[in-house]
Parts: C-alpha cells; structure tokens; sequence
C-alpha cells in the first residue's frame, strides 16, 4: 500500500475511533436516533391495530420512520466538533479526505445499530411478510449507505447554523427524495415476495446512488470543511 494511502488509511480510522469513544461516554446520538425510531414503530404498530397493509403503504412507514431517526441523530458528528470547539484542531490536523471518511463510517456504524433493532421489531409489529428476507437486507444495506452518504455532507454544511437540526432536515430531504422512492418500491416489492430478479433495476439505482454521492461528497467536502 502506498505511503500516502497507508496515512489516509490510518487517519480515517483516528477520526473514527475519536467519535466512537466520544459516543461511548454520552450515548447522546445514540439513545436520541434509537428512541425515536422505536417510538416511531410504536406508533404505527398502535395505528394499524389488527389490520393489515399493503406492502407499499409498509415499506414506505419503515423508510419514514429510518428517514427521521437518521435525521435526529446523524449531524451529531460535525454538530459535536463544533460545539465542543474541537472543529479547528480537527481542520488544522487531518487531512478533509480523512474526516469525511471517518464520520461517514460513524454515521453507518450508527446508522447499522439503529438498523438491527429496527428491522426486527418493525416486523413484528407490522405482521409484515419475511419471504425474502435475503433480498430485504440487500435493499436495508444500500438503504442506510446511501442514506449516510447524502446526510454526512450536509451535516458538515449545517454545523455552524444556528438552528441545525430543522436545516438538516430541510437540506437533507430534497437530496434524499429519490433515493427514498426507490427504497420504498424495491422494499414494497420485496414484502410482495418478489426476489432479487423482481428488484434488480431498484438496487442498480440504489448502488449508482451510494457511489454518486459518496464520490461527489469527497469532491466537495474540502470546499465545505475549509470554509
């Protein structure tokens, strides 16, 4: 591995290992996207009842309700850097390239937690149908890349706002639409059984997503965390 690589590398995961550490002292993002998410479940289980949906009306309360847990929580990585005033130590000693990378594999990590407590009790609580579980967790592990891919950037963006968490929001939404339709017709599709053949365009535009993104916030980051 090349010497420059080798440092990026070994940044990335300084950066990484710093905001875990910072998380497992205070839990704050967390317990925040956590108890959103599941009061989020409650919710829709109590308004189904004993009723059944269909797979669309389904699959689009999941991604809402993984839509707004990640929007509660997952600008806390830059949020934090600021408040705590560890922005410009950060700025003046890791290179742009590394702190986008270690927050983005924070926010997937945090992002993955949410997800694994999520999906099992959303099943529960829905009835809904586990066919093709195989095919679902493919469309769940593109879902939160690309959701974490989009919202790194922007949270990056809002960290000096004043009002942060309702301009995360705003600024994430527009961005976010068509990855959020897609989630919704591969995973209505999915508890529909249909396996990976029924779902193939849906996860090529969910895969295009996650690499556009992703290599577009890396173009832009050093603009944003510089300026």
């Amino acid at each position: 591995m090349p010497v420059n690589s080798a440092g990026l590398v070994a940044k990335t995961i300084a950066v990484y290992a710093k905001d875990v550490r910072l998380e497992f002292r205070n839990r704050y993002a967390t317990s925040v996207v956590l108890m959103f998410a599941i009061t989020t479940l409650a919710m829709i289980s109590f308004s189904i009842g004993q009723g059944s949906l269909a797979p669309r009306l389904l699959a689009a309360l999941f991604w809402i309700a993984l839509f707004f847990s990640a929007m509660a929580g997952l600008s806390a990585a830059f949020v934090r850097e600021e408040e705590s005033g560890t922005a410009l130590a950060l700025r003046l000693k890791a290179d742009p390239t590394a702190v986008y990378l270690g927050k983005l594999l924070f926010n997937l990590t945090l992002l993955s937690l949410v997800t694994v407590v999520v999906t099992p009790l959303f099943f529960v609580m829905t009835d809904a149908a586990t066919d093709q579980i195989g095919a679902f967790v493919v469309v769940l592990l593109l879902g939160v890349i690309g959701l974490c891919a989009a919202t790194t950037l922007v949270g990056a963006i809002i960290s000096k706002a004043a009002v942060k968490g309702a301009l995360f929001s705003v600024l994430s939404f527009p961005i976010l639409i068509t990855l959020l339709l897609m989630l919704v017709a591969a995973t209505a599709r999915v508890l529909d059984g249909q396996s990976f053949g029924g779902i193939l365009m849906e996860l090529q535009g969910l895969f295009a997503y996650s690499v556009v993104m992703i290599t577009a916030s890396l173009m832009l980051f050093r603009f944003v965390w510089r300026e």
